[in-house]
């Protein structure tokens, strides 16, 4: 199945919710800010990512949380889906959480994060649009972008190996029984 997400800006991004195939998803924060930078926040992700999942039945194979953006790779479990449900309901529990946490706490940050779209005003956690999502259907395209995700921190100076970024599954896939998210198994 496949449907066209048209965005205000003319940009056409295409979501292939294809059967067997696992998706390689990227999405970012407003304006690339690191709003994930806070143990807080990512704790919030880590629970919408654990919700998703369950109420549409996807599988988590890999992730790493950055300072301002997500990376995953999920599997789904059922035939028939529609991975922007899994995306929206995933981001919209993240922002959630901040916004009330910041009209609670710090006004100049919710100030700061949120936009005028015409009369109205609106939060912005995550930047506009689905982000990135590339289809994965083989084992090489697998492990490769894994790879990829779990070198996020260390090419970025944060860790010296994947294993010690505590907020991806690199240290699942090293052994590690005490992680924060388990991955679930898979056989592509």
């Amino acid at each position: 199945m496949e449907y066209k997400i048209k965005k205000q800006w003319k940009k056409t991004i295409y979501h292939y919710n294809s059967p067997g195939h696992a998706h390689f998803l990227t999405f970012s924060c407003y304006q690339r800010l690191p709003l994930l930078s806070r143990e807080r926040t990512r704790h919030w992700l880590i629970e919408a990512i654990t919700q998703a999942k369950e109420k549409y039945k996807y599988a988590l194979w890999a992730y790493v949380i950055m300072p301002e953006h997500v990376h995953l790779m999920v599997y789904p479990m059922v035939q028939e889906y529609n991975i922007s449900f899994f995306l929206k309901t995933l981001k919209q529990s993240v922002a959630r959480k901040a916004k009330h946490y910041l009209e609670e706490n710090n006004r100049d940050w919710l100030k700061r994060l949120t936009v005028e779209r015409g009369a109205r005003k609106v939060f912005r956690f995550w930047q506009t649009g689905p982000g990135y999502d590339r289809n994965i259907n083989s084992k090489n395209a697998l492990f490769e972008k894994i790879h990829y995700m779990h070198n996020n921190p260390v090419k970025r100076g944060l860790v010296s190996t994947p294993q010690k970024w505590k907020w991806s599954s690199a240290g699942w896939y090293n052994g590690e029984k005490n992680v924060i998210l388990a991955m679930d198994n898979f056989d592509l």
